[in-house]
């Protein structure tokens, strides 16, 4: 496993990162154990969850199920070998402050994650979708609150606009603020938006970059076809995630671009999930890529993007034509 530090902050992390928005619906505890002591096997000591996994949950009663899993894991681990990412923002209850981004709903957020977690502190916090009813300053200064309290060690955001996040470490500047460092933005071969202006910014500023959805929702694997049924995949989960990865990802143009994506990688003699994460790994200004699973059986082939050759500069730009095959489409995150 390779490490790098991630952006400013000074913290070695695995350039592999274990995704865990499965665990507690369609990975249980057990199984979310395997698949993390798999991870810890591998050298990765990087952890990426959130204060509203696991995703498709029907309930308010499941919100936060994936950090409880992940806090009685770390029970029998040395806390302080591995990075753990969580957030905040997402719905997890009927209040006005079970959501959103204000001071109210960040501090008890905070404090029911780390709970969960059984931890004492985040090595990083995000601020998962921008809130627009919440001031700038307020969240920012909110988030230094917790620094300063030992809560948090460093903080970022996931699915804001280039345009947001300088706006509000430029704030940060003039407010003597400590600004936002990560970025976690969605990064794939099918889904590239973020290299026209995102990661010129995160490059330049050096901030860490983790990316998901590396397989594009499990699309790059090659098991989708359009007319099977999907059955026990993130695309038939309930609620708005099912209809998300729906928008995303299935149309026929990517299905297109995913068929001779898999003809290309058999000509090359090469296997198609490494080889996504592979590309996403080697792109200018990434730190790291979540990986993740429903089942341990399914982290081999992950796992073996952080082993295996470079791509070559023919390979990359076949690959490139993927994405400028694909129509243009007024999307975001």
């Amino acid at each position: 496993m390779q490490y790098t530090e991630l952006g400013n902050t000074g913290i070695k992390v695995s350039r592999l990162c274990i995704g865990t928005m499965t665990f507690g619906l369609q990975a249980n505890q057990e199984e979310a154990f395997k698949i993390l002591d798999q991870a810890k096997e591998a050298g990765i000591n990087f952890i990426d969850t959130a204060n509203v996994y696991p995703i498709g949950r029907s309930s308010y009663d499941e919100a936060g199920r994936t950090e409880s899993i992940i806090g009685e894991w770390l029970k029998h681990q040395k806390r302080e070998d591995f990075v753990i990412v969580s957030k905040c923002f997402g719905t997890m209850g009927p209040n006005p402050d079970d959501k959103g981004l204000s001071r109210a709903a960040i501090l008890k957020a905070v404090d029911e994650s780390l709970s969960r977690l059984q931890t004492t502190y985040i090595d990083v916090y995000l601020a998962h979708q921008f809130d627009p009813e919440v001031d700038y300053l307020e969240t920012l200064s909110t988030f230094n609150e917790l620094i300063q309290s030992g809560k948090v060690k460093h903080i970022g955001i996931s699915n804001w606009r280039s345009w947001q996040i300088m706006k509000a470490n430029g704030l940060a500047l003039a407010h003597h603020l400590i600004p936002y460092s990560i970025v976690e933005p969605r990064y794939n071969l099918l889904f590239r938006m973020i290299e026209e202006e995102l990661l010129p910014l995160t490059i330049e500023e050096n901030m860490g970059v983790i990316c998901y959805n590396p397989l594009a929702a499990g699309l790059l694997t090659g098991k989708y076809k359009k007319e099977e049924s999907i059955e026990g995949t993130r695309f038939a989960l309930g609620g708005a995630t099912g209809a998300l990865y729906h928008e995303r990802y299935w149309q026929n143009a990517q299905f297109e671009a995913v068929e001779a994506y898999r003809t290309w990688c058999e000509k090359e003699n090469l296997e198609m999930i490494p080889t996504a994460i592979k590309w996403v790994l080697q792109q200018k200004g990434i730190t790291s890529v979540i990986i993740g699973a429903s089942k341990a059986s399914q982290m081999e082939a992950s796992l073996k993007a952080s082993v295996m050759n470079d791509l070559t500069l023919e390979q990359l730009e076949w690959l490139d034509q993927l994405w400028y095959s694909l129509p243009r489409r007024n999307e975001f995150r």
